[in-house]
């Protein structure tokens, strides 16, 4: 099945809403508890979380890392104030901060990081490069990395069988994303590929029947 791009931002309220109302706990979960067998939880770390959104993946990130400092950026508005209330509300502003960004950014909030963190980002992005340049941009030398994304299916058959399973219940909005999304996304093959042009050794596994999770370190 060929790649087909959807648009890079999410960014009507709809949307937003929907997503931020949307129950993506089991997912975002697992990825945290993917990244804590890669970096120590008890670790003091500034973080770059790319692409955030409403922000449940950074918040979920912060109180699992009590150590850490995180910088979350996103080019949707809607997004981001969804967001700024969940960190409001989890008394995390004195260690997260929420930043309006498009990628790819001459300039981030801090000149390098620790650690770089994103979840469901690669595959909104139609130059799937300009996430693995700010990967290098941003991180310290021996920086952290932990991606996860949706991985594409062989076949659209596939991907009807997956919007079934995990999304028969949601809103028309997000099934209609989460299609769009399967369609968007790259494969173990297509990744690797990405991170030998970039520069950057990193691990790339699939996990579960439509995720890929990418880790290591910046050399």
């Amino acid at each position: 099945m060929q790649r087909t791009t959807e648009p890079e931002l999410m960014d009507t309220d709809a949307q937003a809403l929907a997503y931020a109302l949307a129950d993506f706990s089991a997912p975002h979960q697992h990825f945290v508890e993917l990244c804590s067998a890669v970096m120590p939880v008890d670790t003091a770390l500034d973080v770059l979380d790319l692409g955030c959104g409403p922000a449940d993946v950074t918040v979920r990130f912060a109180l699992a890392y009590p150590r850490v400092k995180v910088d979350g950026v996103d080019g949707s508005a809607p997004m981001l104030a969804l967001g700024r209330e969940r960190v409001t509300r989890e008394n995390l502003a004195h260690r997260v901060a929420l930043h309006t960004m498009l990628l790819p950014a001459a300039t981030l909030p801090r000149a390098r990081y620790d650690a770089v963190i994103s979840n469901s980002l690669l595959h909104h992005l139609h130059d799937p490069l300009v996430l693995w340049r700010t990967v290098r941009q941003a991180a310290s030398p021996g920086a952290t990395v932990c991606i996860m994304d949706l991985r594409r299916p062989d076949h659209p058959d596939v991907v009807d069988t997956l919007v079934r399973q995990h999304a028969a219940d949601a809103p028309d909005v997000l099934r209609q994303d989460f299609r769009a999304s399967l369609h968007a996304a790259f494969t173990v093959e297509e990744v690797q590929q990405q991170l030998k042009e970039a520069g950057l050794t990193l691990k790339v596994d699939a996990v579960g029947d439509r995720h890929l999770f990418i880790h290591g370190h910046v050399g």
